[in-house]
């Protein structure tokens, strides 16, 4: 799907993922970290986001590589926010297997009340690694994209205007 109502699809798709990827995160975060939200629905939840956003993630990619490959000469600043987006795939896996992560240790706690200390801090360092590589990554692509949308269109706007 390129094209949604005369408008790029990349367009539209990357706004799920932007919120997705980074909500995901952080509520992985919340349930690796703090062992009652894993007890609830928020450990489904975040489950269910990870999964949307591993099927959102490469749909929103190859929407963009249509994009990208409209242009003759992709400047420098764009196909760095295509590298970057295409790395995207991999976070978007690594939230997912996380999150399955996480179901199994809620799977295994239910099991044994035994408090393990080395799980505990083995899964506070993964949740941690892999949500915030992931908000950084979100953050950098979407960097990388609006400049090379918008780059220096404000200041010249500006100037157009006398402000």
């Amino acid at each position: 799907m390129t094209v949604i109502g005369n408008l790029p699809a990349h367009a539209l798709w990357l706004h799920f993922v932007v919120v997705l990827a980074p909500l995901t995160a952080l509520l992985e975060i919340v349930c690796g970290l703090w062992p009652p939200a894993r007890r609830g629905q928020l450990l489904w939840l975040t489950l269910v986001l990870a999964g949307v956003t591993m099927v959102l993630t490469p749909i929103t990619i190859n929407a963009g590589e249509w994009l990208y490959d409209l242009r003759v000469k992709p400047s420098p600043i764009l196909r760095e926010h295509a590298e970057r987006g295409g790395a995207m795939v991999y976070f978007s896996a690594a939230l997912l297997v996380v999150a399955i992560g996480l179901v199994v240790l809620r799977l295994v706690e239910r099991r044994t009340e035994k408090r393990r200390t080395a799980s505990r801090v083995i899964t506070a360092v993964i949740v941690l690694a892999v949500g915030i590589s992931s908000m950084i990554q979100i953050y950098r692509i979407g960097d990388a994209g609006a400049q090379s949308v918008w780059g220096g269109e404000i200041a010249r706007l500006k100037k157009a205007n006398g402000s």
